[in-house]
């Protein structure tokens, strides 16, 4: 069975759907866990995190990398807990941070405007005005967010296998239709797909514990090979070297870490 992600707008009934689909298949059905495993992992307040992975980047994140430590951490903590499959996971970015895992089925789940706003005219007793500023908010900011980090929109249906409107289409229907969908030759695990998350795993975990001390780096893993690739000086990339090994160094399943420093020219 697959690892089933959920994308949703604010106040559309994803969370209630990723719920009954776990319930239905018997999966763990996570989105905060994430963050809170990353904040106790990485020591980093939950509220940062969450301001990371909900607010439009600022110039000072741009410039100090705050974002991408962030989300670093996130992914780890959420590749750990999805490694074993059988997890529906509704938090933000899930496709993005699963990306290449083919048994990862890519929901995006939507709703009609007048509908958000009447959950947000009674959650939180305000007129529709307000509630509509809160909604074009909040959408926005998450779109800003794709945007810096990906360079891409999160509601753009091509980064997702289905895209479930929440109108004509009930709560009940679209569990149906995602219980179906998970049970479809496609999106089942294989001994490549098994592969690739093993290595995203490690790659995360590696980037996850770099990321502070070189906030630039790229990591990609291959059958307990971390390569980290960072912009620096050539004549630094021995040390720098060392001390990754040395920070990277008791990593489960890391067997070798190599290193390849790009020069400032040529990064540009």
């Amino acid at each position: 069975m697959p690892i089933i992600t959920i994308s949703r707008g604010s106040y559309s009934r994803g969370k209630e759907i990723a719920e009954k689909v776990a319930n239905r298949l018997g999966y763990q059905c996570i989105a905060r866990e994430t963050l809170l495993e990353a904040s106790e992992q990485y020591n980093i307040p939950e509220a940062k995190l969450v301001r990371a992975v909900h607010d439009a980047p600022s110039v000072i994140d741009r410039i100090l990398y705050g974002k991408e430590k962030y989300v670093a951490y996130i992914q780890a903590a959420l590749v750990r807990h999805v490694h074993q499959d059988n997890v529906v996971y509704h938090g933000l970015a899930g496709h993005f941070l699963l990306k290449g895992i083919s048994h990862v089925l890519k929901v995006r789940i939507i709703a009609e405007l007048e509908d958000r706003i009447a959950v947000v005219m009674e959650r939180d007793s305000v007129n529709r005005k307000e509630a509509l500023r809160v909604l074009a908010n909040d959408d926005e900011q998450r779109r800003k967010w794709s945007k810096h980090l990906y360079g891409i929109d999160t509601s753009d249906p091509s980064l997702y296998d289905m895209v479930l409107h929440i109108m004509k289409i009930t709560v009940g229907d679209a569990v149906d239709i995602i219980d179906h969908a998970a049970r479809l030759r496609p999106f089942q695990k294989t001994a490549g797909s098994q592969k690739a998350i093993d290595d995203l795993l490690l790659a995360s975990l590696v980037k996850a514990k770099l990321v502070d001390h070189r906030p630039n780096v790229e990591v990609s893993a291959d059958d307990g090979t971390a390569v980290v690739s960072t912009v620096g000086d050539l004549g630094e990339a021995k040390r720098l070297a060392d001390e990754m090994k040395q920070l990277a160094g008791n990593i489960p399943g890391l067997k070798d870490l190599r290193v390849d420093v790009i020069p400032p020219t040529v990064y540009r």
